[in-house]
């Protein structure tokens, strides 16, 4: 009998995850013995449901899709098997633990391990797993670059990228309009994208969530800018982004299965402050939301992807179960799930990126 590897992707879409999936089904053909790759249809929902939503994963099913944005397997962002939404007959929804249920399914399918692809909420998922028997491992994947002890996610370069391009495209604009443009990006904890964005796109002022800003010292630095005869001025601006007197904005109710709420309007609150205080210049704003999860991966983005799907058979092949692939520059190696969501990866204050930004003028609000 062939042995079984399961793959789910959960959380949000990613730049890279179409390409792990076809390193570990071409690296499983490489083996001496026979393995049977499955995908599970939208994270772990594939294997709850009835009936079960199981997709074959061999040769002809991932050829090309490296260079394709999203999963073919699916994704999803609530749910999962220890929170699993129930209607009641009143019509309002719960919650239940299928995880006992879920090892009981992967046993019965002859399951012999699961590769779990996703970001922080999806391996603590793996962790609970885990713990309670399951084999398996988990493969890094978040675009904020905020998964602990690893040095880069894939999917984060490409929104850098894409982040970049739309900081470009509006310092002209606002050069042309005389504007001040505030660009809104994904970070809920970190501000990695923000501030790669804000230096390789030339920001005047970039605002993330490890550094909660005075209003009345971005003022001041547009006021000068304003001053010495710049028409115009560039703000990025991370969507955990806030005042130092104040914490992030939250939709008031979360949405049943979520891990978390979600944010809204930190560049419309942003904004609002700002014309507020009276500056004699229009001040736009833009999100730019999911379109740094989607499209096609950069180079970067489907090496480390397919560097990661390889790392995962190996581990798989090891038993490394209860372990997370991993880069140390310039390794991929595996290490601990627990540790892995022990805390987030955060933008240090003290590091040299920061040191970067400050030093060409970029002002943090702080």
């Amino acid at each position: 009998m062939k042995k079984r590897i399961l793959i789910t992707t959960g959380g949000g879409d990613c730049p890279g995850l179409n390409a792990v999936i076809r390193a570990i089904v071409k690296r499983a053909e490489q083996d001496s013995e026979e393995w049977e790759v499955l995908g599970s249809i939208d994270a772990f929902n594939g294997v709850l449901l009835e009936p079960m939503n199981l997709m074959k994963l061999d040769m002809e099913k991932v050829a090309g899709i490296h260079v394709m944005g999203g999963t073919i397997i699916g994704t999803t962002n609530k749910g999962g098997p220890f929170a699993w939404p129930v209607r009641n007959q009143d019509g309002t929804w719960t919650t239940v633990d299928r995880s006992d249920e879920l090892i009981r399914i992967l046993q019965n399918q002859n399951i012999d391990a699961v590769i779990n692809i996703g970001g922080d909420g999806s391996q603590r998922i793996s962790q609970g797993l885990f713990e309670k028997g399951c084999p398996i491992i988990g493969v890094p994947k978040t675009i904020d670059n905020d998964l602990c002890d690893t040095d880069f996610t894939f999917g984060f370069q490409t929104a850098v990228d894409i982040a970049t391009d739309a900081v470009d495209k509006l310092v002209t604009t606002a050069a042309s309009h005389h504007r001040i443009l505030i660009l809104e990006v994904m970070g809920r904890y970190a501000g990695w994208i923000a501030l790669h964005a804000a230096i390789a796109g030339g920001a005047e002022v970039c605002l993330i969530p490890e550094i909660p800003y005075h209003i009345d010292k971005i003022i001041a630095a547009l006021h000068q800018r304003l001053f010495h005869g710049k028409g115009f001025a560039n703000i990025v601006i991370a969507e955990g982004a806030h005042p130092v007197d104040e914490g992030m904005s939250f939709h008031s109710e979360k949405e049943v299965g979520a891990t978390e709420k979600k944010l809204v309007g930190a560049a419309m609150k942003l904004s609002a402050e700002l014309k507020k205080a009276g500056l004699e210049i229009d001040i736009r704003e833009t999100i730019l939301g999911h379109l740094q999860r989607g499209g096609r991966p950069n180079a970067f983005d489907r090496i480390l992807a397919t560097q990661f799907g390889v790392k995962a058979f190996e581990m798989v092949k090891a038993k490394e179960w209860g372990r997370m692939v991993s880069y140390h520059h310039p390794d991929i190696v595996s290490v601990s799930i627990k540790e892995a969501i022990s805390k987030y990866h955060l933008v240090n204050l003290d590091s040299d990126l920061v040191k970067t930004a400050r030093g060409i003028g970029i002002n943090l609000g702080d």
